[in-house]
């Protein structure tokens, strides 16, 4: 199976909206309460989109997973409480969703490495991410793929763990 990556035109929305609410029915199913209060939504989808941030994992089918990608954006991360790896330019990815379809055929996995080859494509040799202390399988992935844990964050409230991963060719 060929999967490519891209990024995610306006057309896209409703079909990347409804890849998201599964997820959002599956962690709540996992006893989970990330994405339980109304975000993401599918205005922010469109916002993602609208300002170049969606990106898509596709085959011939169809989308296989969605996430938001950008580069030195994420305020909350200027509060870390711990450390982060490196102090430079940085990728960070949010809202990661798996089409139902394509669970257990490594599409997150997958997803992770194009965005480690988007950032070194951008000359950035640290990618950023954070998740819920509940989400298992984010948890497990971050470890499978070489991220660090590097303290907790802060979105609307709620504590987060934080990691980074240090891309090769790194001159931090």
């Amino acid at each position: 199976m060929t999967y490519k990556f891209e990024k995610a035109s306006i057309d896209q929305a409703e079909e990347i909206w409804a890849i998201l609410s599964e997820a959002i029915v599956r962690r709540r199913s996992d006893g989970s309460n990330q994405w339980q209060d109304g975000y993401p939504n599918l205005e922010v989808v469109k916002s993602d989109i609208a300002n170049g941030y969606g990106y898509v994992v596709r085959d011939e089918q169809g989308i296989a997973g969605y996430c938001a990608i950008l580069i030195n954006d994420e305020p909350a991360y200027g509060d870390i409480e711990g450390a982060w790896l490196s102090a430079g330019d940085f990728v960070v990815f949010h809202r990661v969703a798996v089409a139902k379809q394509y669970l257990g055929k490594g599409i997150a996995r997958l997803m992770l490495g194009f965005i480690d080859e988007y950032a070194l494509k951008n000359n950035i040799f640290s990618v950023r991410a954070d998740t819920n202390f509940d989400n298992a399988a984010m948890l497990a992935l971050f470890e499978k793929t070489g991220y660090q844990y590097c303290g907790e964050v802060y979105f609307r409230g709620s504590p987060r763990k934080a990691f980074e991963k240090l891309l090769p060719e790194a001159n931090l």
